[in-house]
Parts: structure tokens; C-alpha cells; sequence
């Protein structure tokens, strides 16, 4: 593990990558939500860090906006291809499930799912 630049050396390198230090909260993580222009407080709560880990992360981020973002797109690559694969590698075991009739005393609430599926296929 090495440690990068900072008064607090608040953002290290892991074998995830970069990380916020003292968590398991990588700077990809912090990406997805900065990414999507969701406000620094906002994530600050959802990932229960302090104020000075989200401010190291955004600081850190926003000095090292290349590199960041082009280890973030590999990291977003990588997640898409282990996606793709696992979906394959499980097409049929998941089929198999699908196919199973509902436990007794649980088609109340698989009706409930079907109606909610139905629902958000058809908006736009």
C-alpha cells in the first residue's frame, strides 16, 4: 500500500485502487455519485465519512482530474465486462429459477413484483 500526497495522506492506493484511508471507500466509489453531480453533503451521508475524508476525496479528484477519471473509466470498463460475464456464465441456473412455480403462501407478493414490474416496463 502506498500513500499519496497529502498533509493527512488521506487517499492511498490499495489493491482496490485508490481508497479514502482508514476505509474501504474507493475514489471510483466517490466518482459515480460526482460524476452524476450529487452534492458533496449528499455524499458525505450516503458513504458516512467526515467532512474532511469527503473533502481529501474531492480535493484529490479534482487535482488529479485525468488520471482519475481515466482510471475511473477502466474501472467502469472492467465492472461492465465482469457484468457481461457472470450474466452469461449464470444465463441458465437464472432461467431455471425463473421458471420455478412460487412457494406456497408467497403468491401474494409475487403478483405485487409482477405488477411492479409491469409498471416501470411500460413508463418511458
Amino acid at each position: 500500500m502506498t500513500t499519496i500526497s497529502n498533509e493527512q495522506t488521506a487517499i492511498i492506493r490499495t489493491e482496490r485502487g485508490l481508497s479514502i484511508a482508514g476505509t474501504r471507500i474507493t475514489i471510483y466509489d466517490i466518482m459515480d455519485y460526482v460524476t452524476a453531480q450529487y452534492p458533496p453533503k449528499f455524499i458525505r451521508g450516503l458513504f458516512d465519512l467526515t467532512e474532511e475524508q469527503i473533502n481529501a476525496a474531492l480535493a484529490y479528484i479534482e487535482a488529479n482530474r485525468d488520471t482519475v477519471e481515466a482510471e475511473y473509466q477502466m474501472v467502469l470498463k472492467e465492472a461492465e465486462e465482469l457484468r457481461l460475464y457472470y450474466e452469461e456464465k449464470n444465463r441458465d441456473l437464472i432461467a431455471r429459477i425463473a421458471a420455478q412455480p412460487p412457494r406456497p403462501g408467497t403468491e401474494a407478493v409475487w403478483e405485487k413484483l409482477r405488477a411492479a414490474k409491469a409498471k416501470f416496463k411500460s413508463q418511458p
